[in-house]
């Protein structure tokens, strides 16, 4: 069975989108620049390196709104042993599959379809690490919102 691991809704403009989600949710927002396609990630539960904390939650993000992009609406995202084995099911089942997949630098392989019922879902091939826990500056992977305040960054022990 393949899960759930990330959600995707578009925006106009990312700084109100971000300061919406952050005042009415809490969620702590990470704005990638151009090279990452203006997208913005939005870590939404407490996360470590392996991901979300408490099972069963999800992270998303936010991609900017194009004139040119089909089915611009929130989706989920679906986590997939083998994109290419996954894009044949999708056809064989009466999916429409939208491009080509493509690589996320330090993410995995990505691409999105139209499912006979016509939504939009797209289907990740992740590499083994958790790109959804914002970083400090220092570049470290942040575990949870009090650690941006910690002045120790000190790995917690597994219990």
């Amino acid at each position: 069975m393949n899960p759930v691991i990330h959600f995707e809704m578009p925006y106009d403009n990312r700084v109100r989108m971000a300061k919406f989600y952050k005042s009415v949710f809490g969620w702590q927002t990470q704005m990638l620049g151009k090279e990452m396609g203006n997208y913005v990630t939005a870590t939404t539960t407490e996360t470590d390196e392996s991901g979300p904390k408490k099972p069963g939650a999800i992270n998303g993000g936010f991609f900017p709104k194009k004139p040119d992009w089909p089915a611009q609406y929130p989706s989920i995202v679906i986590a997939v042993d083998d994109i290419k084995k996954s894009i044949k099911k999708v056809k064989d089942a009466g999916g429409k599959v939208l491009g080509e997949p493509m690589e996320i630098p330090d993410v995995g392989h990505y691409v999105s379809f139209i499912d006979p019922e016509g939504n939009r879902v797209s289907m990740l091939q992740p590499i083994p690490h958790n790109w959804h826990a914002p970083k400090t500056k220092q570049g470290k992977q942040v575990r949870s919102h009090r650690d941006v305040r910690s002045k120790s960054r000190l790995p917690r022990k597994k219990v």
